[in-house]
């Protein structure tokens, strides 16, 4: 199931529970095996008025929120699926006010949800990448021939890129960008960093005054 492409197509898609419940279970088990979170089988049934399966070994129920920033909120997954999609295609950003407004809930609410989704955009992705992905990489810095004495002598150890920072971008055709700041200029650092979930048949990579390279 692809992505919305726009507001309009995000409002439409997620406000059918069903849609919503498939599109969160595809990105979370895209092979279509659900494991129980509690004894990691997978043995169990789906109830379907409940949105929830019961796992036949250790009896216990649970559905497609466990384990994720929406676990524990009486939100259902139409308000919090917009909401992230609002965050992640906002470019200048979105306050808890205007989140408040657009979902009709409470700006403590809108608080709650921005905070938690903020938090889950820091420690990975929250998108698949579909086909058409491209790489880049560029170092990120002041020149030091524009600094002041004082400051190139407390910030510039070495010579040439060795104090910048070091920043790929990973853009899907069409949709969003993914920045990651890599420690090391080699490609199985790179790659460990690049620990999008993806699906892409096609794949190019560039770059913008640096190479990513073998040492």
């Amino acid at each position: 199931m692809k992505a919305p492409k726009s507001l309009i197509e995000a409002t439409r898609m997620f406000s059918d529970a069903n849609t919503a419940h498939a599109y969160l279970c595809d990105l979370r088990w895209p092979d279509g095996v659900i494991p129980c979170p509690n004894c990691k089988w997978t043995a169990h049934y789906f109830l379907a008025n409940q949105r929830r399966w019961k796992c036949k070994v250790c009896k216990k129920q649970f559905s497609v929120k466990v384990g994720t920033i929406f676990e524990d909120s009486p939100l259902g997954l139409d308000k919090w699926l917009i909401s992230v999609w609002l965050i992640t295609n906002t470019r200048n950003g979105i306050s808890s006010c205007e989140l408040a407004r657009s979902l009709e809930v409470t700006q403590k609410t809108a608080w709650f949800m921005l905070h938690r989704i903020r938090m889950a955009m820091q420690n990975g992705p929250l998108h698949r990448f579909e086909d058409g992905v491209e790489v880049y990489e560029t170092y990120i810095g002041g020149r030091a021939r524009n600094m002041h004495k004082m400051k190139r002598a407390r910030k510039i150890t070495g010579t040439g890129d060795k104090d910048e920072a070091i920043v790929k971008g990973t853009l899907e055709r069409g949709g969003p960008v993914k920045v990651q700041v890599i420690p090391s200029p080699d490609t199985k650092t790179s790659d460990k960093m690049d620990a999008r979930p993806t699906r892409t048949r096609s794949l190019r990579s560039g770059t913008s005054e640096v190479s990513i390279s073998t040492p």
